[in-house]
């Protein structure tokens, strides 16, 4: 008798762990809402309500997608994944301070889509809309970034990495910032800017500023409009492919023929 209590209470342990075993697990493909709740598994059924509830349960490589339109909140990024919004609109208000922080391994590769990124109002501006710090891969389409304009930050995009990172940005809108998009130096500058189709406009102190041996962007069909197009410092490079709309500031290093 004393067995069969014995195996019977073993076998009740292991049903009641299993339900917290997979509630523990992370999903490959994680959904947000904004009528979601974070105590939610972020399932298409069950969705959370901010990018940070989400990245929590998001295994590393996969993605977080919005469901309907939101404010989905300020969020730090320290894996691979994919934050995407198709259609809807995907607001990330970072009044006073960072909008999306990406911190992540040298390996990893970052996927943001679709974002509107907002620094607020001119009476608490925000920081930085993307802060890229470590990082294999960042890839930014289809996105808003715009009133990031608080002193001595104010930056759309900036791009101050101790690893190699390669940033692409294609199609994308980048307004009333300080700085559209800057890559700072370091001291270990080896960061690679590539930017296509985007619009870059009423930037009060540059729409690219790049700094620093080591550190290069290349442009095309992408048009800067705003009291300084480039800002090239310190041995950086910028190639432009030639059609783009410079209106005024630094020319680039070099230009290559459309193929």
């Amino acid at each position: 008798m004393l067995k069969i209590l014995v195996k019977f209470c073993l076998g009740l342990g292991v049903v009641l762990a299993m339900p917290m075993t997979a509630a523990q697990a992370q999903a490959t493909r994680t959904w947000i809402s904004g009528v979601g709740d974070d105590v939610n598994p972020c399932s298409r059924t069950a969705p959370c309500k901010t990018f940070a509830g989400a990245i929590s349960k998001t295994a590393a490589g996969g993605g977080i997608n919005v469901l309907d339109p939101g404010g989905f909140g300020t969020v730090t990024i320290t894996k691979s994944i994919t934050l995407r919004a198709d259609g809807a609109e995907a607001g990330v208000l970072a009044s006073g301070t960072n909008g999306i922080i990406i911190n992540a391994a040298a390996g990893d590769r970052v996927v943001l889509e679709g974002l509107d990124i907002d620094g607020g109002t001119a009476t608490s501006p925000g920081l930085h809309g993307v802060r890229v710090l470590n990082g294999g891969e960042v890839v930014i389409n289809d996105c808003v970034i715009r009133n990031f304009t608080s002193p001595g930050s104010g930056v759309g995009v900036s791009i101050d990495s101790s690893t190699k990172t390669r940033v692409t940005i294609r199609n994308t809108t980048i307004n009333n910032n300080l700085y559209g998009v800057r890559i700072a130096s370091n001291g270990t500058n080896d960061s690679h800017l590539k930017m296509f189709d985007t619009l870059l406009t009423a930037n009060s102190t540059a729409g690219i500023s790049i700094d620093g041996t080591g550190n290069d962007a290349v442009i095309a069909s992408s048009e800067f409009i705003g009291p300084k197009s480039l800002e090239i410092l310190n041995g950086a490079k910028v190639t432009s492919y030639g059609n783009n709309v410079l209106t005024s500031g630094d020319a680039p290093t070099s230009t290559l023929p459309l193929r």
